[in-house]
């Protein structure tokens, strides 16, 4: 349960259910439900931080400095003769600064709390047995529950250096003060006992956004993590050379750990790939995220069914984010009115936040229905969504792109059924291949007797040698494969 400061990652309360969302009961049923039709239910914890409105930090407040009840957060006294200056300089994640003061009971200020994120969510002190114990028992409360894996949030962030040194200006492997700190592996030791203590597995899945890929993988050895997040692949631009380094980066630090690698366009923090993929700098970064960047969507959407066919070959896990199987772009007419996200009001409106995509998927046409997205009352009104759906995504509507054969939604389908359908993409290895004259502008790999290709380049390639084409992204012309097109191909030997 959540005061919704940050779309639900202040957490209140861990083993209820907001009340605009129904009940535990309700949820325990739809777990159910869910696993008697073959699907699986993952809950995200957010073990970083809590909202101010949890009994431990309202606790806290109404404490003394010095307190056990303020040492589950990290106060800790300002700087300076009058303590007004902050502990650290260390930048939120949400920009401005990471500490906020208090007020002691007879009015003067008081002592600073940490927050890397909002005020609204103070983070827990991860060296308290305390915090430990209990994010422990959230998980087996929600296992307990039918859960069949947890999304840990924030995963890198929990560990603090006691000492809340600076932040160097190069620090070395794990001597970051709040990211990527060696005592952390500690932590997910633990939860990976919890989750292998029950009978049917239990997954755990990080998000973890960590620039060296060795020290991501160390989360995954197997006495941790099951699976993580693989940032990198989704930050990199559209561009041969760059997305090869990172293929080649991710199954070489997986390998070292024996732990499957991850493959993610998107996510519900990051601007859509239709809208990404179609600007100049198709690399994603927060920092450089700003109103009215120019995007071609049609330029976009073709990378992105090229995307969707090159993630769909890799060996490992896919994970797909809401809407990029509709090819939806990012919404970026919101009203300001309409913005919640705090990335947005922290860096002065000059972010666009994070909730262009996340606004709901349109499931019908009908935008005079909100498109689909709620049932209509009896009196033939609809509940309007925490988020506007623009009038003009009925194009991308699922009962739309349900009707049409070249949709990106039929594209996914089609994709999907061949992944699972093809022995070389379950089973077969991974071997580049080189394509002369192609000057590296073309990605081309092998996956047993499958062979994926994708032309970076401006002018379109010839076709190995091949018995068949299974699937494509677009047209195939003259037996070429265009600029921004992705193909699936069967070869004469495998790899």
């Amino acid at each position: 349960m959540s005061p919704l400061a940050d779309g639900g990652y202040d957490v209140a309360d861990y083993r209820a259910i907001d009340p605009t969302f129904g009940t535990i009961e309700e949820a325990e049923a739809l777990i159910a439900e869910a696993a008697a039709l073959g699907i699986r239910t993952i809950v995200d914890v957010v073990p970083n931080h809590i909202s101010d409105q949890h009994e431990w930090f309202q606790a806290a407040l109404a404490a003394e400095p010095g307190s056990p009840e303020r040492e589950r957060f990290w106060f800790h006294p300002g700087k300076g003769e009058d303590g007004s200056q902050i502990p650290t300089h260390w930048v939120s994640s949400f920009q401005g600064s990471t500490w906020t003061r208090t007020t002691n009971a007879d009015g003067t200020p008081g002592e600073w709390y940490l927050h890397l994120f909002t005020p609204e969510q103070p983070d827990v002190n991860w060296n308290h047995p305390d915090v430990r114990r209990e994010h422990e028992d959230v998980l087996r409360f929600w296992f307990d529950r039918g859960v069949s894996g947890i999304r840990i949030d924030s995963a890198a962030l929990l560990i603090k250096d006691p000492a809340l040194p600076e932040v160097p200006a190069d620090p070395a492997p794990g001597g970051h003060p709040f990211t990527d700190r060696d005592e952390l592996h500690d932590v997910y030791r633990g939860w990976r006992a919890v989750a292998d203590s029950y009978e049917d597995p239990r997954v755990l899945v990080g998000e973890i956004w960590l620039p060296d890929a060795r020290r991501f993988a160390d989360y995954l050895r197997p006495d941790e993590m099951h699976t993580a997040f693989n940032f990198d692949f989704m930050a990199r631009p559209w561009d041969a050379k760059a997305l090869r380094e990172s293929i080649d980066t991710t199954l070489e630090a997986h390998a070292l750990v024996g732990a499957p690698a991850t493959w993610v366009l998107s996510n519900h923090d990051v601007t859509r790939p239709v809208t990404r993929y179609g600007r100049e700098d198709s690399s994603f970064a927060f920092e450089a995220k700003r109103f009215g960047t120019p995007t071609d969507l049609e330029l976009g959407t073709r990378r992105a069914r090229a995307a969707a066919l090159l993630t769909a070959a890799l060996p490992g896990c896919l994970y797909l984010y809401q809407g990029d199987e509709l090819g939806l772009p990012e919404d970026e007419d919101l009203p300001r009115d309409a913005i919640q996200d705090p990335m947005h009001f922290r860096s002065g409106g000059v972010d666009p936040g994070r909730d262009g995509c996340r606004v709901p998927l349109p499931w019908t046409a009908d935008a005079a229905r909100g498109h689909g997205f709620s049932t209509p009352a009896a009196d033939g009104t609809t509940a309007e969504p925490w988020l506007p759906l623009p009038t003009w995504w009925g194009r991308y509507a699922v009962d739309a792109e349900e009707a049409d054969p070249t949709s990106m939604l039929a594209l996914y389908r089609t994709t999907l059924a061949a992944r699972r359908a093809e022995a070389g993409l379950r089973e077969g290895g991974f071997a580049w291949l080189d394509l002369p004259g192609t000057d590296g502008d073309v990605l081309a790999f092998a996956r047993g007797d499958v062979a994926c290709l994708v032309n970076f380049g401006v002018d379109p390639a010839p076709l190995p040698p091949h018995t068949a084409v299974l699937l494509a992204s677009g047209d195939l012309p003259g037996d070429t494969l265009p600029t921004d097109t992705a193909v699936w191909i069967r070869t004469r030997s495998g790899a």
